[in-house]
């Protein structure tokens, strides 16, 4: 027979008022009724009806993620984030991959689709500035990303301007003078590519190193393999360089397969450091310095003011902006680790970003 609330409520100890408000995340309960409940859900086995729950708030109990490219191990992992965060509250998210077309961007918020969920997490990479507008919507939205500044929703963003200056003034603190930099997008204003490529060139100045196009490396998606061109371009086109960084670390393995290609040291000739801090930065050869965006904080953040919109009653609340902390982990390929830094933070550098040396990741 199955276990229904009121054999819980008996085992607690408690009405089935309060099992209620326990399974359904009413804030307002003591945190010692609140774990008797608990334990008895799990002691008895209890399953909530979430058809009969669904019917009774009018909620799915689903929330849609859409990210431009699943391929990419940022927006995979970020992905695997925002699923734990939500399956934690109790939620389910569906995800549906953009490919950065413009037209899919435009469907994931107007389409027929909507109404199958609660809520939106949207990175949008094909629209910009100019479609503000198609961000007024009527369901709980979280905008994540750098294309879109000042849209009606809340928005969830990284210090990519900061993080890409601590970036550079690292490699220069080595004593890198010839700092290249892959994955800029010439002409573009907004997005990642133009604020850290900005981060990138404020970096130079501090250092007091003269900014040259020539170590300017275009590459239009931020693969692995256009990473490896860009990176093999530059090199046979004899730039002199003795550092780069990559606009992500997708960008940055590939370069590394070049610059191995090319029988060229890493660090000993030059010094590479990543954006993103991927699980594949830990396993490459040598292993991959990286600045970490606060990816998991981004997720929890972001699915923690999406049900708040969706729980919410009453005059909405003004939206909010939120930029998680970054740091940068040194690992081989910047010679940090054969250089006997500490395992835990051993500096800081622009905008307050920590540096942190990881011994055996």
């Amino acid at each position: 027979m199955a276990v229904t609330m009121h054999d819980v409520a008996q085992r607690a100890g408690v009405s089935i008022k309060t099992v209620s408000n326990v399974v359904n995340g009413y804030p307002y309960i003591r945190a010692a009724t609140k774990e008797r409940v608990e334990a008895a859900i799990e002691e008895l086995g209890y399953r909530v009806n979430m058809s009969a729950r669904n019917l009774r708030t009018r909620r799915t109990g689903l929330i849609t993620l859409a990210v431009p490219e699943l391929s990419l191990p940022y927006f995979a992992e970020l992905a695997d984030a925002v699923i734990s965060a939500a399956d934690a509250a109790g939620w389910t998210v569906l995800i549906e991959q953009t490919s950065a077309s413009r037209e899919r961007e435009t469907e994931v918020l107007s389409g027929r689709r909507r109404h199958l969920t609660d809520g939106l997490i949207f990175s949008p990479l094909a629209l910009g500035p100019d479609d503000i507008g198609l961000f007024t919507v009527d369901f709980p939205l979280v905008i994540l990303g750098e294309r879109v500044f000042g849209a009606p929703a809340d928005h969830v963003t990284m210090n990519n301007v900061a993080a890409a200056k601590a970036a550079t003034l690292h490699l220069a603190s080595l004593g890198r003078r010839r700092i290249a930099v892959i994955g800029a997008h010439e002409g573009e204003q907004v997005g990642s590519a133009a604020l850290r490529t900005e981060g990138y060139r404020e970096g130079l100045a501090e250092a007091g190193l003269p900014f040259d196009p020539a170590l300017v490396g275009e590459a239009g998606l931020w693969h692995r393999s256009t990473g490896a061109e860009t990176m093999s371009r530059m090199l046979d086109d004899g730039v002199e360089i003795d550092a780069v960084f990559a606009l992500n670390d997708a960008l940055a393995l590939g370069a590394l397969h070049a610059l191995h290609a090319h029988r060229i040291d890493v660090p000993g000739q030059v010094a590479l450091i990543g954006f993103d801090d991927v699980d594949d930065a830990r396993y490459s050869v040598p292993a991959l310095s990286s600045v970490d965006p606060g990816r998991d904080q981004i997720a929890h953040t972001t699915v923690e003011l999406l049900l708040e919109r969706i729980g919410a009653t009453g005059d909405p609340a003004p939206f909010r902006r939120v930029v998680p902390d970054s740091r940068i982990v040194g690992r081989e390929s910047t010679g940090d680790i054969d250089m006997g830094i500490a395992e835990r933070v051993v500096g800081t550098q622009a905008g307050g970003i920590e540096l942190v040396a990881v011994w055996g990741d």
